[in-house]
């Protein structure tokens, strides 16, 4: 497997990871688009993904405009294979190096996504648009969770 920073020439194959998903599904796939993409991964911040033989099979993005993390999925053929771990790490231990102090993200409540980011040292902070999971995490926590 190999982990790189995410191109434009991505888009598609990340489009077709968002959409393979178990669980937090887009009640329709037409919500995120490929400008979308492109927008968060060359001007509000950066993406990273999970490349097998040629075919990305996980992605992560980061939002330094809305300080949060915009997207993490892991294809559901590749779960549990710490592959989501290692983009999560790659992103955060990035995104803070941009001098950020806080990050926020939200998921579905009860969802597996939730359970990784307690896990992660996330702190749920209460409930985000239409019930999701708010969370968030500052750099002094990350820091502390790394050692």
């Amino acid at each position: 497997m190999i982990f790189r920073e995410a191109t434009i020439q991505d888009i598609a194959q990340i489009q077709v990871v968002r959409n393979a998903v178990k669980e937090n599904m887009l009640s329709n796939p037409a919500l995120v688009t490929d400008q979308d993409c492109e927008t968060f991964i060359t001007k509000r911040g950066k993406g990273w993904v999970c490349e097998q033989d040629g075919t990305i099979i996980g992605f992560a993005i980061a939002d330094l405009v809305d300080d949060n993390i915009w997207a993490l999925f892991v294809h559901r053929d590749h779960d549990g294979k710490g592959i989501g771990k290692r983009l999560h790490q790659l992103m955060m231990d990035w995104y803070f190096s941009q001098g950020k102090e806080n990050v926020w993200l939200s998921t579905a409540p009860g969802t597996r996504a939730a359970t990784f980011y307690s896990m992660q040292g996330w702190r749920e902070t209460g409930i985000y648009g239409k019930g999701e999971l708010k969370f968030e995490m500052n750099a002094g926590e990350w820091k502390l969770n790394q050692q």
